[in-house]
């Protein structure tokens, strides 16, 4: 049996709430802090100018915006005033989060309706960004299955590819050189914790989130003294709050384990600004990156294999 999320262009749509760490300059109608800086910890860094600012013509994009951490990434950008591109299969929910936007921060929001899994679909959006003043690319659209590969659908795999590497690599390259040449712009790649190490059981999923985990780090090196952040975002399980329907993965994973999305997004943007190589929020995630780096392989792939087999129902 095969799981998948809601929207298979947005990482997670469940979550808990979390207080930001800072101080508040500024509040909204809301009572938000306008105006705060989450505590991030020591990493390597290359210190050079802040990603843009927003400007009338600037455009942050954000793949896989209806949901999850992809509608928390587009809310903090339009909070810290930055005019959107929102992308996702499901036009509706994306018209609505743009409306949303827009009344309670004034700014503009786009909306396309894309099938990121699509060469087609994917290939016009990406020509278009090619042509566009886009100061972040928020890569963040992915999906996810679990269960024994021999079992699942290969068209669902191979969609699967298509969007989680393909939908990565593809918009990189179209907004990539225009960034270079203003010599300013930052990179946001959505990887996971399970890209660090073989994960029976979710195959597809881990191995193109080691695509996404590699490529964002080699690419940072490359772009050394451009101008250009590369942030890579590898969180473990997050969600929104629990579902009145819990799915198989929310009664797994106990509540403390979770994460907010809105935490995920103000700390990924934060790392963004400040050029940090890797933002790993949450203590699995922390807990599955020391595990990949420290224990052996034939270790730990049977343990994760079988916690992974009950997620797909066996």
């Amino acid at each position: 049996m095969a799981f998948s999320p809601v929207d298979p262009q947005s990482h997670s749509a469940h979550a808990a709430t979390f207080d930001r760490d800072g101080t508040a300059a500024a509040v909204d109608p809301d009572g938000r802090a306008l105006s705060m800086r989450a505590t991030i910890s020591a990493a390597t860094y290359d210190y050079c100018m802040p990603v843009p600012n927003p400007s009338p013509n600037g455009r942050a994009v954000v793949t896989g915006a209806s949901q999850g951490i992809g509608e928390a990434l587009a809310t903090e950008l339009a909070l810290r005033g930055h005019n959107l591109i929102v992308t996702a299969r499901r036009g509706e929910v994306l018209e609505d989060l743009a409306a949303r936007l827009t009344e309670r921060y004034g700014v503009v929001v786009e909306v396309r309706a894309v099938d990121l899994a699509d060469p087609g679909q994917r290939g016009a959006l990406a020509d278009e960004l090619a042509q566009r003043e886009i100061s972040i690319l928020c890569a963040n659209a992915g999906t996810a299955t679990f269960g024994p590969i021999a079992t699942l659908d290969p068209a669902a795999e191979k969609a699967q590819v298509q969007l989680n590497v393909l939908g990565v690599h593809d918009l990189v390259l179209a907004v990539l050189p225009g960034m270079v040449e203003r010599r300013a712009g930052g990179i946001l790649i959505s990887g996971s914790a399970a890209g660090n190490s073989p994960i029976p059981n979710n195959a597809t999923y881990a191995a193109s989130k080691a695509f996404a985990n590699t490529f964002s780090e080699s690419l940072r090196g490359e772009l050394r003294d451009t101008g250009v952040h590369v942030t890579l975002l590898a969180p473990g399980p997050v969600r929104a709050d629990m579902p009145e329907d819990p799915s198989l993965v929310d009664k797994l994973i106990p509540d403390f384990l979770w994460i907010s999305v809105e935490h995920t997004a103000q700390l990924s943007l934060d790392g963004l600004d400040r050029n940090k190589m890797r933002v790993v929020p949450g203590v699995t995630s922390k807990a599955m990156s020391v595990a990949s780096g420290y224990a052996p392989r034939a270790i730990v792939t049977p343990i994760v294999g079988a916690v992974y087999k009950k997620l797909g129902g066996d």
